[in-house]
């Protein structure tokens, strides 16, 4: 079924979007209608497909700054235009910020930060050049507005990327939106590399007040709102998914009231 906002004849980059959020994003602006492309380091075993439609692979490491410029120059090629950028690449492994490697710290912060801004660069050069602009949606995290043990690297280079989406805005304006909407827990194919088995992932969605972890596609919904018309005066902020928050630690360490 197609969604209520429709994305026909949109043109619409979603990077890393091969698997877990980005996977999700890209099936969402493929059952709104949209042409959509991935990239990702290495092809999937299968590209995102919803409504009998599947998205385009293209190759890309998004830390290249000419690798990117050429990915959006051979999208524009290709379909004539590119209306949408989802940049959703990222990530880091669990580390101990006080012994790991300066030169991992710095991989992390190419990869959240430097990356969105390769990435926002090309596309806002194709953005201007059409009629209609475009919008630029960064994927951020809960992690850039809470403490992040054992990502910190991760969260500060997250934290700058709201920062960038809002100077980006004032910058970019009026052709090209600038958004950031930021996932809390996201239950995906690789939850259990974080919380454990079946039991441990139930357990960590109970603690939130929505009583369960994000799907990719409610990242997806919030996207395709953002990126809509029905969002045209929305630019130069956050848009926080994270089900009500994690309930602060003093409640479960408070005995005020207990017999």
């Amino acid at each position: 079924m197609k969604q209520k906002t429709d994305f026909d004849q949109r043109v619409v980059l979603v990077t890393g979007g091969t698997k877990g959020i980005g996977r999700g994003i890209a099936e969402g602006f493929l059952s709104a209608g949209a042409t959509v492309v991935v990239c990702a380091r290495t092809a999937p075993e299968q590209a995102p497909s919803a409504e009998g439609r599947s998205a385009e692979f293209m190759p890309c490491d998004v830390r290249e700054a000419d690798a990117v410029r050429a990915l959006v120059a051979a999208i524009v090629a290709r379909h004539g235009r590119l209306d949408v950028l989802i940049h959703n690449a990222g990530g880091s492994p669990a580390v101990d910020a006080a012994t790991v490697s300066p030169r991992f710290h710095e991989g992390v912060i190419r990869l959240n930060l430097t990356a969105a801004l390769h990435m926002a660069q090309a596309a806002n050069a194709a953005m201007q050049t059409q009629e209609q602009g475009g919008v630029i949606v960064f994927i951020g995290s809960v992690s850039a507005l809470r403490p992040s043990p054992g990502s910190a690297a991760y969260g500060a280079a997250k934290a700058a990327v709201l920062s960038l989406a809002s100077s980006l805005a004032v910058e970019w304006a009026p052709k090209v939106r600038v958004v950031a909407v930021s996932p809390g827990l996201v239950r995906t194919e690789q939850s259990h590399l974080h919380y454990g088995d079946a039991a441990g992932i139930a357990a960590v969605g109970a603690s939130i007040p929505a009583g369960r972890m994000a799907e990719p596609s409610d990242i997806a919904q919030a996207c395709l709102f953002v990126a809509s018309p029905q969002a045209a005066y929305m630019s130069g902020t956050n848009l926080l998914l994270h089900g009500g928050g994690e309930k602060p630690a003093f409640l479960a360490a408070a005995n005020a009231g207990q017999s």
